[in-house]
């Protein structure tokens, strides 16, 4: 393989990933490669988006689970699998453990979505919920492992697993073989070490970049280290790379291959996920979502820079809780300025709040949402605090209607 230092051993091969993909033929979907006009336009380039969130599972982790599992000797799938997950993973497991016959014990947090819940049992996983967080999720189902010999299944940090990942990037160069960049989120770095692994020895001039949310990016200082570092309570609304610490196996490739890791912060994954729903018509977790939200800062205040085309965004998961997804949308509206939330203070008196709703209305704003508070010790003898929660049509339209409430004589407090 041609990679940059000479002399190094890759854990996994473009041979592996062959293997994998005959492995997975009549298994894994060969997702669709979907152009995106509006992202073009935006980024100044050709720009697709690999659906993985349209594979069986909703996510790309069907294909590495897979050919973990399929991997096992005889006596080890007689022994069960066991496997820590909050969502993809955990289905993923569930479905391909189905498939081969292979009883699966799946644990979860007590906290995760009902709907991730019930799917890994559709697929015909044991569910068992343990813990708040993963990490105490993850240690239960290693101490099962150990305690009756099942099988732990890693969701990143194994060969068979990369391998698998690593059939998306041969999708693309068939789907795309023009394209020269790839962009694809990253929490542990089983999917872009599995990319680059099968893209770079036949494409070594495609650009690999990778994205991790700001608030659990453990890849930057890694590499800078040289070695997988943890952070300490990685946060993001982006459950599917919320990873604290990268892979071992993945490390290694990812240090090797991947010539970029970005990062992106929440209003980002919200705009991306809010786009994704919008514009492309799909729906996509807000780990899925990361890589659109790397384009749509590309040139930006990060100093991201240009990003040569055809572009390809790895769209690596689907499943979101409806209940996260409503909050995200709104999050991503606000972001986008068509989402605003004022607080004000107005003369308490008959028709008060009517003649404020009036302004709104004619300043062509729809209002959601009314909080009327009347009696507070902060508030003069005729005062009354008003919130609001109005959708609107932009940042334009938002400064327009702080002028139009400052104009009647209202004191905007936030």
């Amino acid at each position: 393989m041609n990679y940059r230092t000479a002399g190094s051993f890759p854990p996994v091969t473009l041979d592996d990933v062959r293997g994998a993909r005959k492995m997975l033929s009549g298994v894994a979907r060969v997702t669709a490669l979907e152009t995106s006009r509006h992202l073009s336009e935006l980024v100044g380039a050709p720009v697709l988006l690999k659906c993985e969130n349209l594979q069986r599972t909703g996510s790309f982790k069907l294909r590495g689970a897979y050919v973990r599992i399929a991997g096992l000797l005889p006596e080890e799938r007689a022994a069960g699998v066991v496997a820590a997950s909050a969502g993809n993973h955990a289905q993923g497991v569930a479905l391909a453990s189905s498939l081969l016959g292979v009883h699966a014990t799946v644990f979860m947090p007590k906290g995760a979505p009902l709907p991730k819940i019930s799917a890994t049992e559709e697929y015909g996983a044991e569910v068992r919920l343990y813990g708040q967080v993963v990490d105490e999720t993850l240690a239960a189902a290693q101490e099962y492992a150990a305690g009756t010999g099942a099988v732990f299944i890693h969701p990143f940090d194994h060969p068979d697993v990369i391998a698998g990942q690593g059939t998306v990037g041969l999708e693309i160069l068939e789907q795309c073989p023009e394209v020269r960049t790839i962009v694809v989120g990253m929490g542990g770095g089983g999917l872009a070490a599995g990319i680059a692994v099968a893209v770079k020895e036949l494409r070594p001039d495609v650009r690999i970049i990778g994205v991790q949310a700001a608030g659990s990016a453990a890849y930057p200082p890694s590499l800078a280290a040289g070695r997988p570092v943890a952070v300490e309570n990685p946060a993001t609304m982006a459950d599917g790379i919320r990873v604290g610490r990268p892979g071992d196996v993945p490390f290694a490739i990812v240090d090797e291959l991947v010539d970029e890791v970005r990062t992106v912060g929440e209003d980002a994954l919200s705009a991306a996920l809010l786009l994704c729903l919008e514009r492309a018509k799909l729906v996509v977790e807000p780990a899925g979502a990361s890589p659109v939200a790397a384009l749509l800062s590309a040139g930006g205040d990060t100093g991201a820079g240009e990003i040569e085309g055809p572009v390809v965004a790895v769209l690596s998961g689907g499943n979101v809780d409806p209940v996260l997804l409503q909050r995200v949308l709104r999050h991503g509206m606000a972001a986008q300025g068509r989402y605003l939330a004022v607080r004000l203070r107005l003369t308490d008196r008959p028709g008060a709040l009517a003649t404020l709703l009036g302004v709104l209305s004619a300043a062509d704003a729809n209002v959601l949402d009314v909080s009327h508070v009347r009696t507070d010790p902060r508030l003069g003898l005729a005062e009354a605090e008003v919130e609001l929660h109005l959708e609107t049509k932009g940042p334009a339209h938002c400064a327009e209607l702080g002028r139009a409430l400052r104009d009647a004589g209202y004191t905007v407090i936030d």
